[in-house]
Formats: structure tokens, C-alpha cells, sequence
């Protein structure tokens, strides 16, 4: 039998952002590609992308 574990005791690892993927980032602000498309790619929640981008000065995902 097998036990699940909760996911209430895990905790998110934090990655450092590498130039490759700040490039990308910037790509994708480039191409306007959906947020959560991106967030899928690069195993990123969507809040991560989007404080990045803040602190890059770039837009991400659509602008109205």
C-alpha cells in the first residue's frame, strides 16, 4: 500500500536566474507568448516571471 505525502510540508526551491534564462524571458516578452505558456517552459510560477520581468523594465504576456 502505498502513503501520499502531503504537499502542505513542501517547500518551493528557489532557482537563480541564469543569463540564458533572462534571455528567453526577454524572448518571450518579444513574441508576447502567454505567461502561463512560459511558466510551463521554464518551470516557473507565473508571480516569478512576472517580478523578473518587473525588475528587467519588460512587459510580459499581453498589453493593453
Amino acid at each position: 500500500m502505498k502513503v501520499m505525502k502531503n504537499n502542505k510540508n513542501r517547500r518551493a526551491k528557489r532557482r537563480e536566474w541564469t543569463k540564458a534564462d533572462v534571455k528567453a524571458l526577454k524572448a518571450h516578452s518579444i513574441a508576447r507568448t502567454p505567461v502561463v505558456k512560459v511558466a510551463k517552459e521554464t518551470k516557473r510560477t507565473v508571480g516569478a516571471l512576472r517580478q523578473k520581468a518587473l525588475s528587467l523594465g519588460i512587459g510580459l504576456g499581453h498589453q493593453r
